[in-house]
């Protein structure tokens, strides 16, 4: 079974091909990556001399159409994994047009070229921030209405409506999953964990929007790979499927664990002002993917965080040179 996932240089797609390679066999995956700011082939330097003829990348824009679909006529793909998109909040609001060329352009592509080019389904690996925003109690469902709050979060609502459109008006096999915030090694060091470790071990301060009592629901990035491979080979289609591991944390309270694990105060806390249409609360009800397709989570939420403080403390070189990069 051959695999295409976009974006597979990023966080969370260089994790789930790693993961699918790593415990799947004989699986292929092609990985398509146009190499943003966020996309570093140091992430994926090992995988060709680990895994051989089982991957391949492809240096691409999966806005340009006509250079999608010349890849998918390489192979005989049996579905298409989209991670690859724009994602930090902060830059959607000042360069929307990116996030629109990206994930909704870039989505509309690959949907049309997979049904092209025979491809069997099409997972869209989407986010609990087109739901907005919740009060102090209750979890987004598959059912909450869609209320994004930046143009990041509506670029990827509008991405997962046309995957839906698509099932319905083509009968395209397609599978939506919304998962909440990821943590885990390799990611950007523009997002809260990776940005507070960083500048804490550079001895730094780390800036909270507001307050900092915003919460957040988190998952290891491991547990949500496992969570998108159940869904490509179990997941309903024409479904979507909320990932989450119970883990709500206020960005405060986390901020202040990676810094007691670093052996630091909270002095080096900075609040600053609040970001224009900050959502102030996500939680996850996941109990259609646990219960459909047996999926639970299975990091500890501490000693995840712990081993990925540790991670960015071992591989400084690493996020250094992503923020020289980006």
């Amino acid at each position: 079974m051959r695999l295409l996932v976009t974006g597979g240089c990023g966080f969370i797609g260089s994790n789930f091909i790693r993961y699918v390679l790593e415990h799947y066999q004989p699986e292929m995956i092609t990985n398509v990556d146009a190499l943003t700011y966020a996309g570093s082939l140091q992430t994926t330097a090992d995988f060709l001399p680990k895994f051989g003829d089982r991957y391949e990348f492809v240096h691409s824009d999966i806005a340009d159409f006509q250079a999608m679909d010349r890849v998918m006529s390489n192979h005989s793909y049996f579905a298409v994994v989209n991670f690859a998109a724009e994602t930090h909040v902060d830059r959607s609001i000042a360069s929307p047009e990116n996030f629109i060329h990206t994930n909704i352009v870039g989505t509309s592509n690959l949907l049309d070229a997979a049904r092209r080019r025979g491809v069997k389904r099409f997972v869209q690996v989407s986010t609990d921030e087109v739901y907005g925003s919740l009060g102090e109690t209750g979890r987004f469902t598959e059912e909450s209405s869609l209320r994004p709050s930046s143009p990041y979060s509506a670029s990827k609502a509008s991405a997962d409506l046309l995957v839906l459109a698509a099932h319905r008006t083509y009968g395209q096999d397609v599978v939506v999953s919304r998962c909440s915030n990821n943590y885990g090694p390799c990611q950007f060091p523009e997002k809260l964990v990776p940005l507070a470790i960083s500048r804490a071990l550079s001895e730094k301060s780390v800036p909270l929007y507001g307050d900092g009592l915003n919460v957040r629901d988190w998952i290891h990035v491991e547990d949500h790979c496992a969570a998108v491979f159940d869904l490509l080979m179990q997941g309903r289609a024409g479904e979507i499927y909320n990932v989450g591991a119970d883990n709500e944390r206020r960005n405060l309270d986390l901020v202040r664990t990676i810094l007691a694990h670093l052996g630091k105060g909270g002095e080096l806390i900075e609040f600053v002002p609040d970001r224009p249409g900050h959502d102030r609360r996500y939680a996850i009800d996941s109990s259609k993917i646990r219960t459909e397709i047996g999926w639970k989570p299975l990091h500890d939420f501490a000693r995840g965080l712990a081993e990925t403080v540790d991670w960015y403390r071992q591989n400084q070189s690493w996020w250094q040179d992503a923020k020289r990069a980006g």
